[in-house]
Protein backbone atom coordinates (compact mmCIF):
# COMPACT_ATOMS: atom_id res chain seq x y z
CA UNK A 1 0.00 0.00 0.00
CA UNK A 2 1.05 3.82 -0.38
CA UNK A 3 2.60 4.84 2.56
CA UNK A 4 0.73 7.76 4.70
CA UNK A 5 1.19 10.38 7.15
CA UNK A 6 -1.94 9.19 9.34
CA UNK A 7 -5.35 7.24 8.74
CA UNK A 8 -7.52 8.82 6.81
CA UNK A 9 -11.17 8.81 7.89
CA UNK A 10 -12.30 8.13 4.28
CA UNK A 11 -10.33 5.15 2.84
CA UNK A 12 -6.95 3.38 4.72
CA UNK A 13 -3.99 3.63 3.86
CA UNK A 14 -0.73 2.20 5.97
CA UNK A 15 1.55 5.01 7.99
CA UNK A 16 5.09 5.76 7.68
CA UNK A 17 7.53 7.65 10.12
CA UNK A 18 8.36 10.86 10.05
CA UNK A 19 6.57 14.37 10.45
CA UNK A 20 4.19 16.01 8.27
CA UNK A 21 2.85 19.59 7.74
CA UNK A 22 -0.35 18.60 7.74
CA UNK A 23 -0.69 16.28 10.94
CA UNK A 24 0.76 14.44 13.42
CA UNK A 25 3.24 11.79 12.80
CA UNK A 26 2.53 8.30 13.17
CA UNK A 27 4.47 5.34 14.62
CA UNK A 28 6.53 3.58 11.87
CA UNK A 29 5.40 -0.01 10.29
CA UNK A 30 7.63 -2.89 10.39
CA UNK A 31 7.83 -2.73 6.63
CA UNK A 32 7.63 -0.34 3.89
CA UNK A 33 7.84 -1.06 -0.26
CA UNK A 34 11.21 0.97 -1.58
CA UNK A 35 8.90 2.28 -4.62
CA UNK A 36 6.21 3.59 -1.92
CA UNK A 37 8.01 6.76 -0.35
CA UNK A 38 7.35 9.51 2.65
CA UNK A 39 7.16 12.72 0.78
CA UNK A 40 10.17 14.28 3.51
CA UNK A 41 12.42 11.87 1.78
CA UNK A 42 11.48 11.57 -1.90
CA UNK A 43 14.90 10.21 -3.00
CA UNK A 44 14.67 6.62 -3.59
CA UNK A 45 17.25 4.15 -1.20
CA UNK A 46 18.61 1.44 -2.40
CA UNK A 47 16.11 -1.51 -2.59
CA UNK A 48 16.85 -4.02 0.49
CA UNK A 49 13.34 -6.16 -1.25
CA UNK A 50 15.84 -8.24 -3.24
CA UNK A 51 15.73 -12.37 -3.57
CA UNK A 52 18.85 -14.02 -3.79
CA UNK A 53 18.91 -13.63 -7.23
CA UNK A 54 18.89 -10.44 -7.58
CA UNK A 55 15.38 -9.81 -8.51
CA UNK A 56 13.27 -7.39 -6.51
CA UNK A 57 10.40 -8.85 -4.41
CA UNK A 58 7.11 -7.67 -6.16
CA UNK A 59 5.20 -5.27 -4.58
CA UNK A 60 1.59 -6.53 -3.33
CA UNK A 61 -0.04 -3.39 -3.47
CA UNK A 62 0.81 -2.67 -7.20
CA UNK A 63 -0.20 -4.90 -10.61
CA UNK A 64 0.75 -3.84 -13.65
CA UNK A 65 -0.67 -4.62 -17.12
CA UNK A 66 1.40 -4.54 -20.49
CA UNK A 67 0.12 -3.81 -23.74
CA UNK A 68 0.89 -4.07 -27.41
CA UNK A 69 0.94 0.15 -27.74
CA UNK A 70 1.30 3.34 -25.45
CA UNK A 71 -1.78 4.35 -23.16
CA UNK A 72 -3.24 7.55 -22.44
CA UNK A 73 -6.77 7.26 -21.62
CA UNK A 74 -8.20 5.42 -18.98
CA UNK A 75 -12.03 4.92 -17.07
CA UNK A 76 -12.88 2.91 -14.58
CA UNK A 77 -16.43 1.22 -14.64
CA UNK A 78 -18.58 1.40 -11.46
CA UNK A 79 -20.46 -1.60 -12.20
CA UNK A 80 -18.04 -4.01 -12.46
CA UNK A 81 -14.36 -4.70 -11.75
CA UNK A 82 -13.05 -3.52 -15.40
CA UNK A 83 -10.95 -0.49 -16.33
CA UNK A 84 -11.11 0.52 -19.93
CA UNK A 85 -7.79 2.14 -21.88
CA UNK A 86 -7.01 3.48 -24.86
CA UNK A 87 -4.08 3.54 -26.83
CA UNK A 88 -2.14 6.28 -28.37
CA UNK A 89 -0.88 5.63 -31.83
CA UNK A 90 -0.31 8.51 -34.18
CA UNK A 91 -2.93 6.79 -36.51
CA UNK A 92 -6.19 6.12 -37.97
CA UNK A 93 -6.35 2.76 -36.18
CA UNK A 94 -6.16 2.80 -32.77
CA UNK A 95 -8.02 0.49 -29.97
CA UNK A 96 -9.51 0.52 -26.46
CA UNK A 97 -8.91 -2.26 -24.40
CA UNK A 98 -10.42 -3.49 -21.16
CA UNK A 99 -8.99 -5.18 -18.41
CA UNK A 100 -9.91 -7.08 -14.90
CA UNK A 101 -9.19 -7.13 -11.58
CA UNK A 102 -9.89 -8.34 -8.62
CA UNK A 103 -10.74 -5.53 -5.91
CA UNK A 104 -10.76 -7.83 -3.22
CA UNK A 105 -8.04 -10.65 -3.84
CA UNK A 106 -5.67 -8.61 -5.91
CA UNK A 107 -3.32 -10.45 -7.82
CA UNK A 108 -1.00 -10.68 -10.91
CA UNK A 109 -2.97 -12.85 -12.23
CA UNK A 110 -6.51 -11.39 -11.91
CA UNK A 111 -5.48 -7.66 -13.43
CA UNK A 112 -5.54 -8.93 -17.22
CA UNK A 113 -6.60 -7.69 -20.33
CA UNK A 114 -9.79 -9.03 -21.94
CA UNK A 115 -9.27 -9.65 -26.12
CA UNK A 116 -13.21 -10.65 -26.54
CA UNK A 117 -14.14 -6.82 -25.21
CA UNK A 118 -11.60 -5.25 -26.58
CA UNK A 119 -12.52 -3.09 -29.92
CA UNK A 120 -10.98 -0.90 -32.42
CA UNK A 121 -11.55 2.34 -32.26
CA UNK A 122 -10.94 5.81 -34.91
CA UNK A 123 -7.94 8.03 -34.24
CA UNK A 124 -6.83 8.13 -30.28
CA UNK A 125 -8.96 8.59 -27.67
CA UNK A 126 -8.63 11.63 -25.89
CA UNK A 127 -11.08 10.46 -23.01
CA UNK A 128 -12.94 7.40 -21.83
CA UNK A 129 -15.89 7.32 -19.63
CA UNK A 130 -18.57 5.10 -18.13
CA UNK A 131 -22.09 5.86 -17.57
CA UNK A 132 -21.84 7.17 -14.05
CA UNK A 133 -24.98 5.11 -12.87
CA UNK A 134 -23.98 1.61 -12.06
CA UNK A 135 -27.46 0.61 -12.09
CA UNK A 136 -27.81 2.13 -15.64
CA UNK A 137 -27.23 0.40 -18.85
CA UNK A 138 -23.50 -0.01 -19.19
CA UNK A 139 -22.37 2.25 -21.37
CA UNK A 140 -19.00 3.41 -22.52
CA UNK A 141 -18.30 7.22 -24.04
CA UNK A 142 -15.41 7.83 -26.02
CA UNK A 143 -13.83 11.40 -27.57
CA UNK A 144 -11.38 12.00 -30.54
CA UNK A 145 -13.09 13.02 -33.54
CA UNK A 146 -16.54 13.18 -32.74
CA UNK A 147 -18.29 11.32 -29.12
CA UNK A 148 -18.80 8.35 -29.93
CA UNK A 149 -20.85 5.79 -27.17
CA UNK A 150 -20.76 2.27 -27.32
CA UNK A 151 -22.96 -0.28 -25.55
CA UNK A 152 -20.41 -2.34 -23.00
CA UNK A 153 -22.56 -5.03 -21.39
CA UNK A 154 -19.77 -6.00 -18.31
CA UNK A 155 -22.27 -9.15 -17.06
CA UNK A 156 -19.77 -11.36 -19.16
CA UNK A 157 -16.00 -11.11 -18.69
CA UNK A 158 -15.02 -14.87 -20.51
CA UNK A 159 -13.35 -15.43 -23.54
CA UNK A 160 -16.34 -15.89 -25.10
CA UNK A 161 -18.43 -12.46 -24.85
CA UNK A 162 -19.23 -10.28 -26.76
CA UNK A 163 -17.47 -6.98 -27.83
CA UNK A 164 -18.83 -3.74 -26.93
CA UNK A 165 -20.80 -2.82 -30.27
CA UNK A 166 -20.97 1.62 -31.38
CA UNK A 167 -24.75 2.80 -30.63
CA UNK A 168 -23.97 6.38 -31.67
CA UNK A 169 -21.94 8.44 -33.88
CA UNK A 170 -22.21 12.36 -32.20
CA UNK A 171 -21.19 14.84 -34.12
CA UNK A 172 -21.96 18.46 -35.08
CA UNK A 173 -20.47 19.65 -37.83
CA UNK A 174 -22.35 21.91 -40.75
CA UNK A 175 -23.92 19.66 -43.34
CA UNK A 176 -21.52 21.03 -45.78
CA UNK A 177 -18.52 20.34 -44.28
CA UNK A 178 -16.05 17.17 -44.58
CA UNK A 179 -14.46 17.39 -41.61
CA UNK A 180 -15.30 18.47 -37.61
CA UNK A 181 -13.65 20.22 -34.83
CA UNK A 182 -11.49 17.42 -32.83
CA UNK A 183 -12.84 17.03 -28.91
CA UNK A 184 -10.05 17.16 -26.50
CA UNK A 185 -11.89 16.02 -23.38
CA UNK A 186 -15.31 15.46 -22.24
CA UNK A 187 -17.74 15.15 -19.33
CA UNK A 188 -20.62 12.43 -17.96
CA UNK A 189 -22.94 14.19 -15.94
CA UNK A 190 -23.75 12.00 -12.99
CA UNK A 191 -26.77 13.94 -12.02
CA UNK A 192 -28.25 13.82 -15.41
CA UNK A 193 -26.60 10.95 -17.06
CA UNK A 194 -28.73 11.72 -20.07
CA UNK A 195 -25.66 14.82 -20.95
CA UNK A 196 -22.58 14.64 -21.60
CA UNK A 197 -20.32 17.64 -22.21
CA UNK A 198 -17.79 17.73 -25.03
CA UNK A 199 -14.71 20.00 -24.87
CA UNK A 200 -13.18 20.86 -28.10
CA UNK A 201 -10.61 22.65 -30.26
CA UNK A 202 -12.69 25.10 -31.45
CA UNK A 203 -13.39 26.89 -28.81
CA UNK A 204 -16.82 25.54 -27.67
CA UNK A 205 -18.59 23.28 -25.34
CA UNK A 206 -21.43 21.69 -26.08
CA UNK A 207 -23.71 19.79 -24.01
CA UNK A 208 -25.32 16.75 -25.66
CA UNK A 209 -28.83 14.82 -24.92
CA UNK A 210 -26.84 11.09 -25.58
CA UNK A 211 -30.59 9.72 -24.91
CA UNK A 212 -32.07 11.87 -27.86
CA UNK A 213 -28.94 11.85 -29.77
CA UNK A 214 -28.89 15.84 -30.19
CA UNK A 215 -26.96 18.61 -29.27
CA UNK A 216 -28.69 20.07 -26.05
CA UNK A 217 -26.86 23.28 -26.50
CA UNK A 218 -23.44 24.30 -27.57
CA UNK A 219 -21.57 27.61 -25.94
CA UNK A 220 -18.35 29.35 -27.70
CA UNK A 221 -17.24 29.12 -24.15
CA UNK A 222 -13.31 30.44 -25.14
CA UNK A 223 -11.22 32.34 -27.28
CA UNK A 224 -9.10 29.54 -27.98
CA UNK A 225 -9.20 25.54 -27.78
CA UNK A 226 -10.85 23.95 -24.93
CA UNK A 227 -9.11 21.73 -23.67
CA UNK A 228 -10.80 20.11 -20.44
CA UNK A 229 -14.67 19.87 -19.29
CA UNK A 230 -16.15 18.69 -15.82
CA UNK A 231 -19.98 18.82 -14.28
CA UNK A 232 -20.61 20.12 -10.62
CA UNK A 233 -24.34 20.49 -10.09
CA UNK A 234 -26.54 19.17 -13.10
CA UNK A 235 -26.76 22.48 -15.23
CA UNK A 236 -23.47 23.56 -13.88
CA UNK A 237 -20.16 22.80 -15.81
CA UNK A 238 -16.54 24.49 -15.95
CA UNK A 239 -14.09 24.59 -18.87
CA UNK A 240 -10.47 25.35 -19.00
CA UNK A 241 -8.46 26.59 -22.36
CA UNK A 242 -5.82 27.73 -24.23
CA UNK A 243 -6.48 31.18 -23.19
CA UNK A 244 -5.55 30.54 -20.25
CA UNK A 245 -8.71 31.16 -17.97
CA UNK A 246 -11.09 28.89 -15.80
CA UNK A 247 -14.23 29.30 -16.53
CA UNK A 248 -17.68 28.47 -14.90
CA UNK A 249 -20.81 28.05 -17.22
CA UNK A 250 -25.04 27.79 -15.76
CA UNK A 251 -27.37 26.71 -18.21
CA UNK A 252 -29.97 28.71 -16.68
CA UNK A 253 -27.76 31.59 -17.75
CA UNK A 254 -26.52 30.44 -21.39
CA UNK A 255 -25.40 34.11 -22.03
CA UNK A 256 -22.90 34.52 -19.24
CA UNK A 257 -20.06 32.50 -17.47
CA UNK A 258 -17.84 33.51 -14.38
CA UNK A 259 -13.99 33.51 -14.95
CA UNK A 260 -12.55 31.74 -11.90
CA UNK A 261 -9.05 31.84 -12.24
CA UNK A 262 -6.83 33.01 -15.08
CA UNK A 263 -3.39 32.08 -15.51
CA UNK A 264 -0.60 34.39 -13.97
CA UNK A 265 1.42 34.43 -17.46
CA UNK A 266 -0.63 35.83 -20.31
CA UNK A 267 -1.36 32.99 -22.69
CA UNK A 268 -0.38 30.21 -20.50
CA UNK A 269 -2.95 27.37 -21.47
CA UNK A 270 -5.03 25.45 -18.76
CA UNK A 271 -4.60 21.87 -19.81
CA UNK A 272 -6.49 19.84 -16.84
CA UNK A 273 -9.58 20.44 -14.27
CA UNK A 274 -10.98 18.24 -12.09
CA UNK A 275 -13.93 19.12 -10.13
CA UNK A 276 -14.16 17.83 -6.37
CA UNK A 277 -17.70 15.81 -6.25
CA UNK A 278 -17.67 15.43 -2.70
CA UNK A 279 -16.93 19.24 -2.16
CA UNK A 280 -18.52 21.18 -4.84
CA UNK A 281 -16.67 24.36 -3.54
CA UNK A 282 -13.34 23.35 -4.90
CA UNK A 283 -11.81 21.98 -8.02
CA UNK A 284 -8.06 21.14 -9.01
CA UNK A 285 -6.53 22.62 -12.51
CA UNK A 286 -3.18 22.33 -14.52
CA UNK A 287 -1.57 24.72 -16.04
CA UNK A 288 0.72 24.22 -19.26
CA UNK A 289 4.68 23.11 -18.77
CA UNK A 290 3.93 23.63 -15.49
CA UNK A 291 4.83 21.30 -12.06
CA UNK A 292 2.13 22.73 -9.52
CA UNK A 293 -1.46 21.54 -9.11
CA UNK A 294 -3.81 24.75 -8.69
CA UNK A 295 -6.29 24.43 -6.14
CA UNK A 296 -9.55 26.60 -6.56
CA UNK A 297 -12.14 27.99 -4.48
CA UNK A 298 -15.21 29.09 -6.73
CA UNK A 299 -16.55 31.29 -4.32
CA UNK A 300 -13.30 33.17 -3.92
CA UNK A 301 -12.46 33.48 -8.18
CA UNK A 302 -8.69 34.91 -9.05
CA UNK A 303 -6.56 33.74 -6.68
CA UNK A 304 -6.05 30.50 -5.73
CA UNK A 305 -6.23 28.95 -2.09
CA UNK A 306 -3.52 26.73 -2.52
CA UNK A 307 -0.30 25.58 -5.24
CA UNK A 308 0.56 22.00 -4.45
CA UNK A 309 4.70 22.14 -6.00
CA UNK A 310 6.05 18.33 -5.18
CA UNK A 311 6.35 17.19 -8.67
CA UNK A 312 9.66 17.98 -10.32
CA UNK A 313 8.20 18.15 -13.76
CA UNK A 314 5.10 19.06 -15.75
CA UNK A 315 2.25 17.98 -13.71
CA UNK A 316 -0.20 15.63 -16.87
CA UNK A 317 -2.92 14.46 -14.54
CA UNK A 318 -4.93 15.01 -11.10
CA UNK A 319 -7.63 13.39 -9.83
CA UNK A 320 -9.70 14.03 -6.17
CA UNK A 321 -10.57 11.13 -4.05
CA UNK A 322 -14.16 9.90 -4.61
CA UNK A 323 -14.94 9.68 -1.06
CA UNK A 324 -12.90 12.04 0.82
CA UNK A 325 -13.35 15.65 0.74
CA UNK A 326 -9.67 16.63 1.11
CA UNK A 327 -7.49 14.57 -0.62
CA UNK A 328 -6.03 14.39 -4.39
CA UNK A 329 -4.13 12.73 -6.79
CA UNK A 330 -1.41 14.29 -9.19
CA UNK A 331 1.19 12.76 -11.16
CA UNK A 332 3.72 13.86 -13.92
CA UNK A 333 6.54 13.76 -16.18
CA UNK A 334 8.99 13.28 -13.16
CA UNK A 335 7.45 9.27 -12.80
CA UNK A 336 5.42 10.00 -9.44
CA UNK A 337 1.88 10.30 -8.44
CA UNK A 338 1.55 12.31 -5.42
CA UNK A 339 -1.24 11.89 -2.81
CA UNK A 340 -2.20 15.74 -0.89
CA UNK A 341 -4.59 16.32 1.81
CA UNK A 342 -5.74 19.75 2.34
CA UNK A 343 -6.36 20.86 5.79
CA UNK A 344 -10.09 21.16 6.50
CA UNK A 345 -10.01 24.92 5.54
CA UNK A 346 -8.18 24.93 1.95
CA UNK A 347 -7.53 28.60 2.28
CA UNK A 348 -5.59 27.71 5.66
CA UNK A 349 -2.93 26.51 3.42
CA UNK A 350 0.64 27.92 4.37
CA UNK A 351 2.56 30.34 2.96
CA UNK A 352 5.18 27.45 2.51
CA UNK A 353 3.19 25.30 1.13
CA UNK A 354 2.34 21.46 2.18
CA UNK A 355 3.84 18.45 1.56
CA UNK A 356 2.64 15.04 -0.23
CA UNK A 357 1.77 12.67 2.07
CA UNK A 358 2.21 9.95 -0.22
CA UNK A 359 4.69 9.49 -3.05
CA UNK A 360 4.67 6.39 -5.87
CA UNK A 361 7.56 6.35 -7.90
CA UNK A 362 6.75 4.25 -11.03
CA UNK A 363 10.17 5.16 -13.35
CA UNK A 364 8.36 6.53 -16.53
CA UNK A 365 6.59 9.42 -17.52
CA UNK A 366 3.08 9.29 -16.12
CA UNK A 367 0.39 10.31 -18.94
CA UNK A 368 -2.46 9.68 -17.05
CA UNK A 369 -4.62 9.00 -13.35
CA UNK A 370 -8.08 7.58 -12.92
CA UNK A 371 -9.16 7.39 -8.99
CA UNK A 372 -11.89 4.42 -8.73
CA UNK A 373 -15.25 5.74 -7.62
CA UNK A 374 -16.75 2.26 -7.00
CA UNK A 375 -12.95 1.03 -5.81
CA UNK A 376 -11.39 3.73 -3.88
CA UNK A 377 -9.00 1.71 -2.34
CA UNK A 378 -8.17 1.54 -6.05
CA UNK A 379 -6.57 3.84 -8.62
CA UNK A 380 -4.78 3.48 -12.23
CA UNK A 381 -2.17 5.34 -13.54
CA UNK A 382 -0.86 4.76 -17.51
CA UNK A 383 2.59 5.22 -18.72
CA UNK A 384 4.64 3.70 -21.81
CA UNK A 385 2.90 0.80 -22.59
CA UNK A 386 1.79 0.05 -19.31
CA UNK A 387 -1.54 0.28 -17.08
CA UNK A 388 -0.55 0.04 -13.74
CA UNK A 389 -3.44 -0.26 -10.80
CA UNK A 390 -2.28 0.64 -6.91
CA UNK A 391 -3.46 0.10 -4.30
CA UNK A 392 -3.82 3.03 -1.71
Amino acid sequence: MLAHARPSPSYHLSQVSGPSRIGPSAAPPPNLSTRFLHSMDLPKPPSTAASSSGAETPNPHTFTCELPHSIYALAFSPAAPVLASGSFLEDLHNRVSLLSFDPVRPSAASFRALPALSFDHPYPPTKLQFNPRAAAPSLLASSADTLRIWHAPLDDLSATASAPELRSVLDNRKAASEFCAPLTSFDWNEVEPRRIGTASIDTTCTVWDIDRGVVETQLIAHDKAVHDIAWGEAGVFASVSADGSVRVFDLRDKEHSTIVYESPRPDTPLLRLAWNRSDLRYMAALLMDSSAVVVLDIRAPGVPVAELHGHRACANAVAWAPQATRHLCSAGDDGQALIWELPETAAAVPAEGIDPVLVYDAGAEINQLQWAAAHPDWMAIAFENKVQLLRV
